[in-house]
């Protein structure tokens, strides 16, 4: 029992916590956020090779959650689930709902999303936002 208590005030001490704000056209559905902490885990269509994830409600066309999560590498997708069936709903090529990644403002057939151009540090509590794209 002592052994768990000090290995959870291990794990406390060296975690920080990460804050995901975005905005939404609609409050319609949830928002999946995942977040992703291996080379080659994104893009991620089957939603499969997440690290975290939560489904959070969307209200007044905000989203707004935190991780806590040990210091590293990560990159973060957000799917704005309009009809709420946990699945990205696929057009010709491109989703049919919205969809964002960290450190992307644009994305299109020439400028997908990988975990290398969607990778940042976490090295001290953070707060980033993420706009989510509608095709």
């Amino acid at each position: 029992m002592k052994f768990l208590i000090i290995l959870c005030s291990f794990i406390f001490l060296y975690s920080y916590q990460l804050t995901i704000i975005s905005n939404t056209k609609n409050s319609n559905g949830i928002a999946i956020i995942s977040v992703y902490n291996t080379p080659n885990s994104i893009p991620d269509k089957n939603l499969n090779n997440y690290y975290k994830q939560k489904i959070v409600k969307i209200i007044n066309n905000k989203i707004k959650t935190s991780f806590n999560l040990p210091q590293g590498i990560y990159a973060i997708n957000i799917i704005h689930d309009e009809n709420s069936n946990h699945t990205i709903d696929m057009g010709f090529m491109l989703p049919k709902e919205g969809i964002g990644f960290s450190n992307f403002n644009t994305i299109n057939l020439f400028n997908k999303p990988n975990f290398k151009q969607a990778s940042f540090k976490l090295d001290k509590n953070k707060t980033i936002k993420i706009k989510i794209i509608y095709f």
